[in-house]
């Protein structure tokens, strides 16, 4: 009994742990017409206290912040996903290399075109990693769905 309480304990705490840098990034998804059947789709990222967020090319050491976009056929992707905030850049002692990373907000656009009339849904997901001048929590993974043309 005690092993199996136990072990109930360290798996409630890991999940815990892992769930933290979700708690320190809210996370909020638009799409907009810019033009026939073409929608940019703007990822914002709210962080919140004093951490920070890292690129989609943070450099050697820290988890990049990477999207992944669920395959549909009726959706097709006009260049890649941009990042647009204040790009701080640092050399950080526990990754012993120079950093890239946002405080506060940043966000992610990534053009797309729908295929005829129709008015898909983007889904996909972004992997993320914060820290601050004491600690980086563990990376997180936030799941979304956009509406397009609709």
């Amino acid at each position: 009994m005690k092993k199996m309480l136990l072990s109930f304990l360290v798996l409630v705490l890991a999940t815990g742990a892992f769930a933290q840098s979700e708690k320190q990034v809210r996370w909020t998804f638009q799409s907009k017409k810019i033009a026939e059947n073409t929608y940019e789709v703007r990822m914002t990222a709210d962080i919140g206290g004093n951490f920070h967020m890292y690129a989609q090319d943070g450099g050697d050491g820290p988890v990049s912040t990477t999207f992944d976009f669920t395959k549909n056929p009726l959706i097709s992707f006009d260049g890649q996903v941009k990042e647009q905030g204040k790009l701080k850049k640092v050399y950080e002692e526990a990754f012993s290399s120079e950093v890239r990373y946002y405080e506060k907000k940043v966000d992610f656009i990534q053009v797309v075109k729908v295929k005829g009339k129709a008015k898909p849904t983007l889904a996909g997901k972004v992997e993320f990693m914060v820290c601050n001048d004491k600690e980086c929590l563990p990376p997180s993974t936030v799941n979304f769905k956009v509406a397009l043309g609709g």
